[in-house]
């Protein structure tokens, strides 16, 4: 669908293509906007998001077409802000990545229902991220930027810095200055501008909204700010697929991490896109958020009954996370409370036992993210605020590679001398 877009701001004229996107709509008066590269409404500065036209199609016909396409998030196409042929343009091609069984971590943990790990560090740059990238740059190609930039607190950095080097942008992105070694290494070697500022996250994401509004900034496409509402629409396909890896079915309890709260909010608003298609049939479902305690200012808010989120200064191990005053912790807290859900937080104690957890019994080695999921499914468990006796999945948005730091006590269990002697007196002899 060729569509003129057309900011709050002003207009750009070229018509342009992003399938069924139809407008931007602002989340909280509900204002229409035609499309174009703004991420606040102008008339009470709410947040826009994509509002659909998703055509008379009907569901067995959207599903089988889902079905046929490509093993990567472009079998949504037709849900997402892309055009029809976005799986022939140069990009990451990320997402259909495994919905893993994991009855070892579930006996573990007391489940007698299914309990599965959306295992998301198999993408091209081991994050979640390379999916709201991949939606971002294609709302880039539309509006005409040549640069393609964020605020990042590490996985964004690298999944935009290969995006972009991928389809032939430039690429200058901002990162706290003192992120795990392995992020930076990460985001760096695709050779475009990583630039460090000295501060924490709220600190670089402040920065880029000055630059946006400078000349400087011109031809820019942060995408996680002017085209935050593109962006954001990536996370819904982690929704899509744990429902068609399930046979088409919503899982009855879903545990996500918090950071900006976007990828939560996305995914319950792609749950329940797939209902309103009627490709899944609609039943309650219960969403968890898991933030770590030294960043949590959402669980607070939902454990002391607010709705209004108070800022923190983070302290965490779980650097992807560290968003001290998180930009939809509103809208995470009416989604917990009205699916009966909650929002819990654990230690970096906790967080670094739960790697652990999860390696040990599934084989996943996840980033200090899928430690706070992990930890706050567990917790969750032991507090009586999730059922084991329900079908859940808890999500793993990263590869324990990129933050080695945090488990630096693993390693070797015994040097031993190269003789059949030595390695029976170490005890290695099986039972």
């Amino acid at each position: 669908m060729a569509i003129t877009a057309t900011s709050p701001s002003g207009v750009v004229p070229a018509p342009v293509d992003l399938g069924p996107a139809a407008a931007l709509s602002c989340r909280e008066c509900g204002a229409r906007f035609p499309l174009g590269p703004s991420f606040a409404c102008p008339e009470c500065f709410g947040p826009l998001e994509i509002a659909y036209d998703f055509g008379s199609e009907g569901a067995e016909e959207l599903r089988k077409r889902i079905e046929s396409g490509p093993a990567s998030i472009w079998r949504y196409a037709p849900l997402l802000p892309v055009p029809a042929d976005v799986a022939s343009k140069p990009n990451l091609n990320p997402g259909w990545t495994p919905l893993v069984t994991a009855d070892n971590l579930g006996r573990e943990l007391g489940f007698t229902a299914r309990l599965h790990v959306k295992d998301d560090s198999g993408n091209p740059t081991h994050s979640f991220k390379d999916r709201v990238v991949a939606c971002a740059i294609e709302a880039a190609r539309a509006f005409g930027y040549t640069t393609l930039s964020c605020s990042s607190t590490g996985n964004l950095a690298g999944a935009v810095g290969a995006a972009a080097a991928r389809a032939g942008f430039r690429s200058c992105v901002f990162i706290p200055h003192d992120l795990e070694q392995g992020k930076v290494v990460m985001a760096g070697v695709y050779g475009g501008e990583l630039v460090g500022i000295e501060g924490n996250y709220d600190d670089v994401n402040r920065f880029c909204s000055e630059l946006i509004g400078d000349p400087a900034g011109e031809g820019w496409g942060f995408v996680n700010v002017n085209l935050r509402p593109y962006y954001g629409e990536g996370s819904k396909t982690l929704a899509y697929e744990i429902c068609e890896q399930l046979g088409w079915r919503l899982p009855e309890q879903i545990v996500i991490p918090i950071a900006s709260g976007s990828q939560l909010t996305k995914i319950d608003k792609g749950l329940q896109e797939l209902i309103g298609l009627g490709l899944v049939e609609d039943r309650p479902y219960r969403i968890f958020g898991a933030q770590a305690e030294g960043c949590s200012p959402v669980s607070a808010a939902f454990k002391a009954g607010r709705d209004v989120i108070k800022p923190v200064k983070p302290d965490t191990i779980a650097k992807s996370l560290a968003i001290g005053n998180p930009a939809d912790g509103p809208y995470v807290l009416d989604i917990a409370r009205r699916t009966g859900g909650a929002v819990e937080d654990v230690t970096d104690a906790e967080v670094v036992a739960a790697i652990g957890l999860l390696a040990r019994t599934e084989g996943i080695f996840a980033e200090t993210a899928g430690g706070v999921t992990i930890g706050v499914l567990k917790k969750l468990v032991e507090t009586g605020q999730l059922d084991p006796a329900k079908e859940t999945v808890a999500i793993n948005t990263g590869d324990g590679l990129k933050t080695l730091d945090a488990v630096s006590d693993a390693g070797m269990t015994a040097v031993i001398r190269p003789t059949l002697e030595s390695f029976r007196d170490a005890g290695l002899v099986s039972a």
